[in-house]
């Protein structure tokens, strides 16, 4: 099916916090919302709960599990166990429930940067420290940096927090890369919180693993979090999933406190349940719309900016933008915002590789990303 993302005309009546950040001469590219309407059996299982009232705590027993285990068996060919599905608030509060049950305080959680801000955030709050392992960048692409991760693990590292698909790039980790990471990590006794939350919107030209599916060692220390929340845009729904495959990590998410899953949100939950089941014919429509936008973004970048480094990404609707040749400083997303009027998310939120970048969101129409890139050239 077609889907079309929503004129500035209706999206400025939107009250998130992509549409009330800034003044209304702003084109909002910063946060990973997207300006697509919501997919319509969505629509219509939040319709039908607030016409019967059904606005209550959630049920122990649902079908959000069910609902994700049929989704990626048909999208990745994993045989998920529902009983095995957990949920809570959002992807963040998944995060540092589960590294609270890891790891000591003190002990060190290794991320990747650059990589999703909050991951800065969310490790000490959990208790932890966190350790920047890099990713590597080559000429075909991303990589994690594996003899940076075994000497990580060599000093004493006990858990990683992985990204995959990786925010900001888009880059969905090999099957080589997690496996390797698999073994190293079994090997020194190291547990791996993979982040899938951008997962679903993955490419055809693209290829998606799960992290707990590439090795039996994976299934034992292996936790997945995800949520509906980026793919269909229920951000603001709150609801989020912890996935395990193996006992040992069954065990360890059994001992959260009941609270963790009594926050997950009732309506988050329905959506959620209603994304996963009925939802791919229009997650389909927005991947070939934002396939459409990945690649037009090249064009006009090689047209007006061509210094501008990019690459394209394998998943979601980020783009990672090298501006370093603009001569903008450390953060391109203060002249963006002052002088072009289109608000990035800086570079170095995303850790010391970040100098010099900025993230731009083209889960947007074709006219505003076009706008977008116009006003950015005439501000060099």
């Amino acid at each position: 099916m077609d889907v079309t993302a929503d004129p500035l005309s209706l999206l400025r009546e939107r009250t998130s916090m992509k549409w009330r950040s800034f003044p209304a001469d702003v084109l909002p590219l910063f946060v990973a919302e997207s300006d697509f309407p919501l997919a319509e059996p969505i629509r219509d299982a939040l319709t039908a709960a607030v016409r019967r009232s059904d606005t209550g705590y959630v049920a122990p027993v649902n079908g959000l599990g069910a609902a994700f285990a049929g989704f990626a068996g048909r999208r990745w060919g994993w045989q998920v166990d529902p009983e095995q599905v957990t949920t809570t608030t959002d992807v963040s509060v998944a995060i540092v429930e589960t590294l609270r049950m890891l790891i000591r305080p003190g002990d060190r959680v290794v991320i990747t940067p650059p990589v999703y801000p909050p991951f800065f955030d969310l490790v000490p709050e959990a208790g932890g420290v966190p350790h920047a392992v890099p990713l590597l960048a080559g000429q075909t692409g991303w990589t994690l940096d594996l003899d940076g991760l075994e000497r990580a693990f060599q000093s004493g590292v006990r858990c990683v927090l992985l990204c995959n698909p990786h925010n900001p790039i888009g880059h969905p980790h090999t099957v080589q890369d997690l496996t390797a990471l698999s073994g190293l990590a079994a090997h020194y006794g190291v547990t791996v919180v993979s982040d899938e939350v951008h997962a679903p919107l993955t490419y055809t030209d693209a290829a998606f693993t799960p992290y707990l599916t590439v090795s039996t060692e994976a299934a034992d220390h292996g936790v997945c979090v995800t949520s509906a929340s980026k793919a269909w845009n229920l951000a603001g729904l709150k609801c989020a999933l912890l996935v395990t495959a193996g006992e040992r990590m069954r065990a360890e998410l059994a001992a959260l406190p009941q609270e963790v899953s009594w926050r997950t949100s009732q309506f988050g939950l329905i959506a959620g349940i209603a994304a996963f089941r009925d939802g791919e014919p229009w997650l389909d429509g927005v991947i070939a719309a934002l396939d459409d936008n990945r690649r037009e973004l090249a064009a006009l970048l090689d047209a007006q900016l061509p210094g501008v480094g990019y690459r394209q990404p394998g998943a979601g609707y980020l783009a990672w933008l090298d501006l370093r040749s603009l001569g903008w400083g450390d953060d391109p997303a203060l002249v963006a915002l002052e002088q072009a009027r289109v608000a990035l998310s800086p570079g170095p939120m995303f850790g010391e590789p970040g100098r010099g970048f900025a993230r731009l969101n083209f889960g947007c129409s074709p006219e505003v990303l076009a706008e977008a890139v116009s006003r950015l050239a005439a501000a060099t």
